[in-house]
């Protein structure tokens, strides 16, 4: 064994003392040392006090937490945590955090990562390469949710993170091994690629049955997990994952039989087939009876089974959950600004694979690559509008032209209807055009752009309209009268649905973006790109740092209009504060650009396609003054509403 030099023993020394420092630490060494001397720590000699700290799992758990990376390296010594990840570089979520005493007064279980192998897809990536695509490993279990630093994508990927845990957060006590035991939530894996422009996209995903480790007296166990692709994909292997879980603390006198973990599993794998199969029974007779209603329900849009990512089939219901985002959002409509930050994109698929390639993403893997399609949007709307207390529900029918689509509604308390574009943000009334008072008057045009309804549910109530018409203009939403609305058991939902644990929930996690550095970043380039732009055009650039700065209360303005749908919001004060800074016989003129990225090249294409846009930067003239402000405004999950706003002032030379 190599001893360390006298610097780094003191370095070792300063990072246990911090660790054990910690209130958290040192209230779990009391209570342990408490509970074994029993109030007389007199009769325990150092030995036995170290034993009972060993047995406890405190030891093994400063071990597991200490990164003695720096100690090899000959740098400073840290501890890194984010959200109870275990890192060695880097904060989970790329935002330093102050540190969380680790709960080891309960169960908890520690996911060590120790590589990748078999990704065949980057056979031939080039890890040396500076547009190199990186892999980062995402995990959710119960309520929690971490990440692994970035990684080069590669055939073996150097995977090495570790996770810790806890086995149920609801829980006030430790749990014994009996009670894991029921805990039937697995551990969701999912490795994500992102690549040199940014944009994100699922590699694999896979559910890791973690109870096998109850059966271990040695309280861990090694395993290798096979990670699937998703959609079209799902049935494909995408790579392997290597992988140690090992239970803290320790308890060698509570381990589980093989015998009853199998036992334990079946009987879950029973009931679940049992209550799918009696649920497709009753689901078709529904339908059936659905059908006699009239023959026109045959052709209305009715969606009650969709594909998640990983190829299963599930009842509509079980993808909505309701989601409270803390302190995170602050209202409805700040959930549906947050909504429509994310990316639309349709399903891609290998081949015209049509219908059969439609995907409604799971609330972690939609988080984690951080785009989806129309109903993945919807799907996460109406979740946390149902976190907020509101009456949610997702709607299918279709748009002008027929062409099939999903949205959001909303009732409320009086029986006002509300539908919330879920790609946008924006907000729609409905108005119910009765024919009894209104006969013989034309249809008012609506004000949204949605014409029929087919079905509308949430997570608890599943309902097809069985109205003699599917269109919105005289569909009437009251959803107790049966005559009008089909209901599905909500007996039968709840069978299905309950196998959805609310503690499984992906909860939100905040923003690490630093907007006021973000912002500065992309000014900056945005600013040179202009430059060469102008010097393409040979034209020179002067900027007015005065009036860049008097554009922030317009782009300020803008992002509330798109979040609350109020306008105008300090409009007045900034015409004022344009009028004082631009001198008479002096025209301006401004273009303002809202994006989803902060990649400046394809904002500054953006830009210029715009005719308005162009003829800002390309402005000529006499005393020509250039401004550029960026704002970007931080949402959870690193979402970012992006703000560009070019302007000039100029004297014409007309």
């Amino acid at each position: 064994m190599t001893s360390l030099p006298p610097e780094k023993i003191a370095a070792l020394r300063q990072l246990v003392h911090s660790h054990v420092s910690k209130a958290g630490v040192q209230e779990q060494i009391r209570d342990c040392l408490t509970s074994v001397s029993e109030g007389d720590r007199s009769g325990l000699d150092e030995g036995a006090l170290l034993a009972a700290l060993e047995k406890c799992g405190l030891v093994d758990h400063v071990m597991n937490t200490l990164d003695l990376s720096g100690l090899s390296q000959g740098s400073e010594v840290t501890e890194t945590r984010g959200g109870g990840a275990i890192v060695e570089d880097q904060c989970v979520g790329g935002v330093e955090e102050p540190p969380k005493p680790h709960p080891l007064h309960k169960r908890c279980l520690l996911l060590k990562v120790t590589g990748g192998r078999a990704f065949i897809e980057h056979l031939t990536d080039n890890p040396c390469s500076d547009c190199q695509p990186t892999f980062t490993l995402h995990v959710h279990f119960q309520n929690q949710r971490f990440h692994s630093k970035s990684i080069p994508c590669s055939c073996d990927p150097t995977i090495n993170e570790a996770f810790l845990l806890e086995l149920s957060s609801q829980s006030t006590h430790s749990l014994s091994y009996t009670e894991a035991l029921s805990l039937g939530n697995p551990i969701h894996l999912v490795l994500t690629r992102t690549l040199s422009n940014s944009s994100t996209e699922t590699v694999g995903t896979s559910r890791v049955e973690w109870r096998s480790v109850l059966t271990e007296r040695s309280g861990s166990t090694l395993t290798s997990v096979e990670l699937t692709g998703v959609g079209s994909q799902a049935s494909i292997p995408a790579g392997i994952i290597d992988i140690k879980l090992e239970l803290l603390p320790r308890s060698k006198d509570q381990v589980i039989h093989s015998d009853m973990l199998k036992a334990q599993l079946g009987i879950e794998k029973q009931r679940k087939d049992e209550r799918d199969r009696l649920f497709l029974i009753y689901t078709k007779q529904w339908w059936r009876e659905y059908l006699e209603i009239r023959a026109s329900h045959s052709q209305r849009l009715v969606k009650i089974f969709a594909r998640d990512e990983s190829g299963g089939s599930h009842l509509v219901c079980t993808y909505i959950h309701p989601l409270r985002a803390g302190r995170l959002l602050d209202s409805p409509r700040h959930a549906a600004r947050f909504v429509s930050l994310f990316p639309f994109e349709k399903t891609s698929s290998v081949g015209n694979e049509g219908a059969c390639a439609q995907v409604w993403t799971t609330h972690h893997t939609l988080l984690t690559q951080r785009k989806g399609c129309i109903e993945d949007h919807c799907v996460l709307l109406c979740s946390l509008l149902l976190g907020f207390g509101l009456d949610a529900y997702v709607c299918v029918g279709s748009k002008v032209k027929g062409v099939g689509h999903t949205w959001v509604m909303t009732l409320s308390y009086d029986g006002s209807v509300t539908f919330w574009e879920s790609i946008t943000g924006q907000r729609y009334s409905h108005a119910i055009f009765d024919q009894s008072t209104h006969a013989g008057r034309a249809h008012p045009p609506p004000a949204h752009p949605y014409r029929t309804i087919g079905c509308i549910f949430n997570h608890k109530s599943f309902l097809a309209n069985t109205q003699s018409t599917d269109s919105l203009l005289t569909v009437s939403f009251q959803l107790d009268n049966e005559a009008l609305w089909k209901h599905m058991s909500h007996q039968a939902i709840r069978s299905v649905t309950s196998l959805q644990c609310s503690g499984s929930i992906p909860p939100l996690l905040p923003s690490g973006v630093d907007h006021g550095l973000a912002s500065h970043q992309l000014e900056t380039q945005l600013r040179a790109l202009t430059v060469q732009h102008r010097r393409d055009l040979c034209l020179s650039t002067v900027w007015d740092d005065d009036l860049c700065y008097l554009l922030s209360p317009a782009l300020a303005s803008y992002e509330m209009e798109r979040c609350l749908g109020v306008g105008g919001i300090s409009n007045e004060e900034f015409q004022d504060s344009i009028r004082n800074i631009v001198p008479d016989g002096h025209s301006f003129k401004g273009f303002p650009l809202q994006l989803l990225h902060r990649d400046p090249h394809r904002a500054f294409a953006i830009c210029l396609r715009s005719p308005v846009c162009a003829e800002v930067v390309g402005c000529q003239g006499d005393s020509v003054r250039l401004a550029l402000r960026v704002r970007v405004f931080p949402y959870p999950e690193d979402r970012c509403a992006v703000w560009i706003m070019f302007a000039v002032k100029y004297q014409s030379i007309l």
